[in-house]
């Protein structure tokens, strides 16, 4: 299977990209871009979905977000805004001729795919929106919701350093995080090595500056919501999530409800990534639904 890989020239630095697959191919079926979570988190934990070029011909395009990976590295917090990474997309789109395209935005991702979706770009065919947000406070909410499901010590170590008590670095704190998203992002023990290389090169600045603390949303994000604009979305759209994400059905169900003809595929052995918890049976549910339109 080809693997190509390259960089895109983005605002005067680089984001580096992936193809797996051929994209010269026009007789194949058409590509699928993937916008990961974060924001600050490499693509590395998506990689599962590059089977969908390896089995069934269909190329799948990757990408590190400005800031973190393989992309240029630079200490700006004035980019680390929602324009920036909606500017990307439309930048990795543009020099690699993706065009017609199915987008999928996973987590944050999602949120970046439905900026740039609202802004009725051409050429999307279709859009999946996996353990997707379309509203940072109900998110917020959410999330401190299932913080309370938690061990009480557990809880205590979270409040105590997010209110100032020591910093976020400190291993107490990263052990009742993890605590957290063993429950609700994976639930798979151990992680697989691409979920954990991803984690490890988290840009934690850049997380904090957006997002801020997961139970305590105070970055530039914490307002954003897109729940009354949803009607503007005119293309198929498929809504991924798993049982027990901690983007919970009180997250997704608005999505799903606001965008005329949404399809939702809940996947119950998984939590926020079921393409690593159940990824035969994820790849399985995209790709019936990919092709399914264009065979239309």
């Amino acid at each position: 299977m080809a693997v190509t890989e390259g960089y895109v020239p983005f605002r005067g630095f680089r984001t580096w990209y992936q193809v797996v697959g051929d994209l010269g191919r026009r007789d194949r079926r058409l590509p699928l871009l993937v916008v990961n979570g974060g924001p600050g988190l490499p693509h590395d934990y998506m990689q599962d979905l590059a089977v969908l070029a390896e089995e069934g011909g269909r190329p799948v395009v990757f990408y590190d977000q400005f800031g973190c990976g393989r992309s240029t590295h630079q200490d700006a917090p004035a980019l680390w805004v929602m324009d920036t990474f909606v500017d990307e997309v439309a930048a990795v789109r543009e020099a690699l001729g993706l065009d017609p395209v199915h987008i999928l935005g996973h987590s944050w991702g999602s949120q970046v795919a439905l900026e740039y979706l609202l802004g009725r770009p051409s050429g999307v065919v279709t859009a999946i929106l996996a353990g997707p947000i379309v509203s940072a406070p109900a998110y917020a909410a959410e999330a401190r919701r299932l913080k309370a499901s938690l061990p009480a010590e557990t809880q205590e170590i979270i409040d105590r350093y997010e209110s100032g008590d020591g910093t976020v670095e400190e291993a107490a704190y990263q052990e009742a995080t993890m605590a957290y998203y063993r429950r609700w992002a994976c639930r798979l023990d151990p992680w697989p090595p691409h979920l954990l290389r991803a984690f490890g090169a988290w840009r934690e600045d850049i997380y904090a500056t957006m997002w801020g603390p997961e139970w305590n949303v105070n970055g530039n994000l914490k307002d954003w919501d897109v729940t009354d604009r949803l009607g503007e979305l005119d293309l198929p759209v498929l809504v991924t999530s798993g049982r027990y994400d901690l983007t919970t059905e009180t997250v997704v169900r608005p999505l799903v409800e606001g965008v005329r003809g949404a399809e939702w595929v809940l996947f119950e052995k998984s939590a926020h990534l079921p393409s690593i918890e159940e990824p035969e049976h994820y790849r399985q549910v995209v790709e019936g639904f990919l092709s399914e339109l264009e065979a239309d």
